[in-house]
């Protein structure tokens, strides 16, 4: 595990994604999507800082770097995290793993989700309506539990219609990654909620 703060990249990231916002278009998302579009969302995606969680890192030659084979999958179902240490004395918040997908605080432990379009563990299924719905309110699905850090959503809430209609049909373009990403594991001493 490697103890941080919040990582200020991610803090940027968010800034960024809030300056990237264009009209929002209504209809767009339910339309086959065309090749602009899809290369919009790939443009979000990238610039947006959503590979810093959702690609897991590997070790490479220059240090830790996205493991695109597995791009945007997730947390590796195949990566089961020991309990998270404690934080030492000081000002600390969160720790995290080493690919950068589990990540732990007073929240529990949150599993960075699978976003390829993989039908049974990642967003295959969902509609853009569902996808739209969990960034604007940072719950599950619109609806669900709620949506853990370090996921910027205060931030992400702000993309308008266009935008994320363009993400939704850029992860829906990518390979699909079967990868069942964990359920998310709540504080010590606190009881797990039965996931919607």
């Amino acid at each position: 595990m490697n103890r941080s703060l919040f990582p200020p990249s991610l803090a940027a990231a968010a800034i960024a994604a809030c300056t990237l916002l264009s009209s929002p278009a209504v209809g767009a998302a339910d339309a086959k999507p065309s090749p602009a579009q899809v290369a919009r969302g790939q443009y979000l995606v990238t610039t947006s800082g959503c590979h810093d969680c959702h690609t897991p890192m590997k070790m490479g030659p220059q240090g830790p770097e996205p493991d695109m084979s597995r791009m945007l999958s997730g947390h590796p179902e195949t990566l089961v995290m020991p309990p998270a240490p404690a934080l030492p004395a000081g000002p600390w918040l969160v720790t995290s793993s080493a690919t950068n997908t589990a990540w732990a605080g007073p929240w529990g432990v949150s599993f960075t989700a699978n976003l390829t379009p993989d039908a049974d563990t990642g967003l295959g299924q969902w509609s853009f309506a569902n996808f739209r719905d969990t960034m604007r309110t940072g719950r599950h699905m619109g609806r669900g539990r709620e949506v853990l850090p370090p996921m910027p959503i205060p931030a992400y809430k702000h993309f308008n219609d266009r935008d994320l209609a363009a993400i939704h049909a850029y992860l829906r373009s990518i390979p699909p990654v079967k990868n069942r990403v964990p359920d998310p594991l709540p504080p010590a001493g606190v009881a797990p909620v039965a996931q919607k």
